[in-house]
């Protein structure tokens, strides 16, 4: 499978209080979430905390749609 290579910050809003939000529906080891949907740090989808990878690249693929997060680039 060939993953596309995105910047974390494509993919999720940084708000002014400190939380994120994806810019459009995504996948994360079986949880599905979109905009409207705000976390901050030390919130885990699937065992992952994202803001450990703000900044960094995903590898990703889209299925109808929605973004599905595979990994992290280092």
């Amino acid at each position: 499978m060939e993953y596309l290579r995105i910047n974390f910050n494509q993919i999720f809003n940084f708000l002014a209080d400190g939380r994120i939000e994806p810019k459009a529906r995504i996948r994360i080891g079986g949880i599905e979430f979109g905009p409207g949907v705000q976390f901050s740090r030390g919130v885990q989808f699937a065992g992952v905390d994202l803001f450990n990878w703000s900044g960094k690249d995903l590898a990703l693929t889209q299925e109808s749609g929605v973004w599905v997060i595979h990994g992290f680039y280092e």
